[in-house]
């Protein structure tokens, strides 16, 4: 149902996202607000990777809510707030997209509305409409 857009006319990804998804008209299409690296109860672990993964999980449950999966996400935009987790978000991003290429955003921030935030997901997702 996504298309996925390339163009040799622009720089190459430097790692596993597409240049740019289509949506086809009609589609469903959901925008999940920034989530962030904690627990349902709001316990915020201090290992940025623990983070990391929180904040995806955290992101596909709202999908998932949707009736969605990370076969479905469109566009993902990151921020982390230390250029060091490069390396962590990408390790991450690529598990738990299992090989889906969305178009993709990563911002290194100054910080995050908890100082002990590291990394926070939004998305956008799009699937056929029911």
């Amino acid at each position: 149902m996504l298309k996925a857009i390339a163009t040799p006319n622009a720089p190459k990804p430097f790692s596993n996202y597409a240049q740019g998804i289509e949506i086809p008209a009609g589609a469903r299409v959901v925008h999940v607000s920034g989530q962030v690296g904690s627990t349902v109860g709001g316990d915020i672990p201090a290992d940025a990777g623990r983070q990391h993964q929180l904040a995806w999980d955290n992101a596909l449950a709202v999908l998932a809510a949707a009736g969605m999966d990370h076969t479905h996400v469109v566009d993902a935009h990151v921020y982390i707030t230390d250029r060091a987790h490069i390396g962590i978000y990408r390790e991450t991003r690529d598990r738990v997209l299992n090989g889906h290429r969305p178009a993709a955003t990563l911002l290194i921030v100054s910080g995050l509305a908890d100082e002990r935030l590291v990394v926070e997901v939004d998305l956008v997702a799009a699937a056929p409409a029911t």
